[in-house]
């Protein structure tokens, strides 16, 4: 190894450890932001008191009965929508990529609808399933419809044409469904929104083993995301099962967007935004980037969600409208520039 070739490793392994402890910094006061802020305002010190000393003191209540649960639902909600944006983008190699872009969030969205339909009330226990395979089916249509004509393989702008298509569909259906119906489908409208406050912390714990799989997943296949993301003939002949890799991604970011849309509704631009900014630190190596990106898309939630509430004051405005409204004009910067991040 030369000399340039160390100096160039050990500058990527700095701008890492800086990355990291940027991320780790953003989080936690992100969290504090979030036990913080609300219709009720905390000082730092009230919300200490409320976490350490649980005496029925108002401040204490608000911490724990609700900002503590809204906390943990942004975070998990925003790791798995960020670890599915870095799994789709690996493995479509499209860097503009994105489960809500790309209709998987929408699919999810339809099928909880249909379910929500079928047995009425908002029962996550039911209606996961639906998401579960709405987002599958979604994922596949999107990408058969991307590649049709093209040997199997789809360019970044086609998928993105072909999923921006299935959302404006099924999201129209489901618009459809809850106007025929708004007593039904009273609480889904607010849902499909993107809000982290109507989720109860029950209901968290209740899709948490299905959204740690789909990490699970998504860090075994990091490696083999290296290698795809070379070309499907390279990857295979460094023994790279190419078909398994694509069908253990599909059921991962199946898992996460899935699995998220259906405590939340959907949240687009996290799976979006999130794995650019995280590969300007880590390079292109997968492991980094779907690791970093677990922790670093909870900060935008917790951030996006703050705001929402700031903003909003009495009320509030949901996190998914508040991400949306800043996703937009990232996601514009992005296809003006001549050449996006590397995968």
């Amino acid at each position: 190894m030369t000399f340039a070739e160390t100096d160039t490793r050990v500058s990527l392994y700095g701008r890492r450890a800086l990355g990291l402890t940027v991320i780790a910094a953003g989080l936690v006061l992100a969290v504090v932001l979030s036990l913080a802020f609300g219709t009720n305002p905390l000082t730092p010190g009230e919300v200490w008191e409320g976490l350490h000393r649980r005496t029925g003191s108002e401040a204490s209540a608000i911490v724990w009965s609700m900002r503590i649960p809204r906390t943990i639902v942004g975070i998990v909600v925003g790791a798995a929508f960020g670890v599915a944006g870095a799994l789709i983008q690996a493995l479509t190699r499209n860097p503009l990529a994105d489960p809500g872009l790309l209709g998987v969030n929408a699919g999810a969205g339809f099928a909880v609808t249909i379910g929500v339909g079928i047995y009425g009330g908002m029962n996550i226990d039911r209606y996961i399933w639906f998401a579960f395979a709405g987002a599958a089916l979604a994922t596949v249509l999107v990408y058969l419809i991307g590649s049709a004509g093209g040997r199997g393989t789809a360019s970044p702008a086609t998928l993105v044409l072909a999923g921006v298509a299935m959302a404006a569909v099924l999201g129209g259906v489901s618009s459809f469904l809850t106007l025929i119906d708004p007593i039904t489908f009273e609480r889904l409208r607010y849902w499909g929104l993107g809000s982290i406050a109507m989720t109860k912390l029950d209901e968290t714990w209740s899709v948490l083993p299905f959204l740690g799989v789909g990490l699970l997943l998504a860090l075994i296949l990091s490696g083999p995301l290296n290698s795809v993301a070379l070309g499907d003939d390279l990857a295979a002949a460094l023994g790279t099962h190419i078909m398994r890799t694509r069908v253990l991604g599909v059921i991962a970011v199946t898992l996460l967007a899935g699995g998220g849309t259906a405590l939340t509704g959907g949240i687009a631009f996290v799976g979006l935004m999130v794995p650019h900014v995280v590969r300007w630190f880590t390079g292109p190596d997968q492991r980094w980037i779907i690791a970093c990106s677990a922790l670093a898309a909870p900060v935008l939630v917790l951030v996006a969600d703050v705001l929402g509430r700031i903003l909003g004051r009495p009320g509030e405005i949901e996190v998914g409208l508040v991400v949306a409204a800043i996703g937009a004009p990232v996601l514009i910067a992005l296809v003006r520039r001549r050449k996006v991040s590397g995968l």
